[in-house]
């Protein structure tokens, strides 16, 4: 169960991130984002690797398929565990990305669906009249079909999704907070229990652990209640 949990290492410096990773013995997946990856990628990915811990690298990649590939390939560098792409970029770019991967078989391309910060009202501005859970089914179907296994999707589309393609996607699920946490700038978010019991493969924790005063506690709590 401990791998069911992702710590998103989302800080400013690189020692913050390193006294969270010791804090948390028991925890395998890590997350570097863009803020950490720009910021100090360069000390906390080896750093994960010396304390052989998976690498979820989530950099979101979103471009021309061309470029995609190269950015892709580029990351193998790495050895990530997991990397992410906006399923948004379209069926060319998607392929060109999990072609790129195929030098690291053991590698997982996420396809990112609709961010959990975004609400209808936002995707109404953007000129998307739908609802957040019908653009996540549209781009999983979409990635599905361009050779996606694992999709991010807010805890409010697992079942949906599930219901929908069954067990031919895994889901990674940010926008995780327990009850006894703050909601912070997510919108749709569910707690750990509820979110496994809605067929989740995957947990993206981070404030909730990370800021907690009692980090390794904090991960206790969560593992305790989704096990």
């Amino acid at each position: 169960m401990n791998e069911k949990i992702i710590i998103a290492l989302d800080f400013d410096g690189f020692a913050d991130a390193k006294n969270t990773v010791d804090a948390l013995p028991e925890a395998v997946f890590f997350k570097v984002g863009l803020q950490a990856f720009l910021k100090f990628g360069d000390l906390i990915i080896p750093y994960l690797a010396v304390k052989n811990k998976k690498l979820f690298l989530d950099l979101k990649f979103k471009d021309i398929p061309n470029t995609v590939f190269g950015a892709v390939q580029s990351a193998l560098k790495f050895s990530p565990d997991m990397l992410t792409i906006h399923l948004s970029g379209g069926r060319a770019m998607i392929q060109k990305a999990i072609e790129a991967a195929r030098e690291k078989p053991d590698l997982k391309i996420l396809g990112v669906t609709v961010l959990t910060s975004l609400g209808e009202e936002d995707l109404v501005e953007m000129g998307m009249n739908m609802s957040p859970r019908e653009a996540v089914l549209t781009l999983c179907r979409l990635g599905i079909d361009a050779g996606i296994k694992t999709v991010v999707c807010s805890p409010q589309e697992i079942e949906p999704i599930r219901q929908r393609f069954g067990a031919a996607v895994e889901l990674v699920t940010p926008g995780i907070r327990p009850a006894w946490s703050a909601k912070g700038d997510q919108k749709r978010v569910f707690t750990p229990k509820m979110a496994i019991e809605a067929g989740s493969d995957y947990l993206v924790v981070g404030r909730p652990i990370t800021q907690h005063q009692h980090t390794d506690e904090a991960f206790r709590l969560i593992l305790q209640e989704i096990s």
